[in-house]
């Protein structure tokens, strides 16, 4: 038999760097969730992408048990890597502050493409496109 959702929590944690202080523990403990148990196993599934921000949605269970999905890192994250940037433009219409590529976006699509609400290739770089207009950063070989 299933057990009884009790709640949902998202979070977007670095991963492998997840620890009890805020904004991890407020929103578990609020839930009643084991917060040593949730960092130790969130650290011990993103080893390999230490550093990176990763969204996570947590399952809360009536019984305090839980499940973790984790999602690709944001597409803003993933262009202000690309550009090697540290932000967006604050006014991103008139100040452009960097340049990515049509293939560096659709490899960030393709990455992103489980986490997006589309189905093909072509919207996800839309999508994806669309990020990085809004952050002051050109996207060459694209149109629009």
């Amino acid at each position: 038999m299933a057990k009884e959702i009790s709640g949902y929590v998202k979070l977007q944690v670095k991963g492998g760097q997840a620890n009890p202080a805020p904004p991890i523990g407020p929103a578990l403990g609020s839930k009643g969730v084991n917060i040593m148990e949730f960092c130790k196993q969130f650290n011990a599934r993103t080893q390999d992408r230490m550093g990176k921000v990763l969204p996570v949605i947590l399952t809360v269970y009536t019984d305090k048990s839980f499940d973790f999905v984790i999602k690709t890192p944001p597409a803003a994250v993933q262009l202000l890597e690309l550009a090697k940037l540290q932000s967006g433009s604050k006014e991103p219409n008139r100040n452009k502050v960097g340049k990515v590529t049509r293939e560096q976006v659709e490899a960030i699509a393709r990455d992103k493409m489980a986490d997006l609400n589309c189905f093909t290739l072509e919207s996800a770089a839309s999508m994806v496109a669309g990020t990085a207009r809004s952050m002051g950063i050109t996207v060459d070989g694209m149109t629009k």
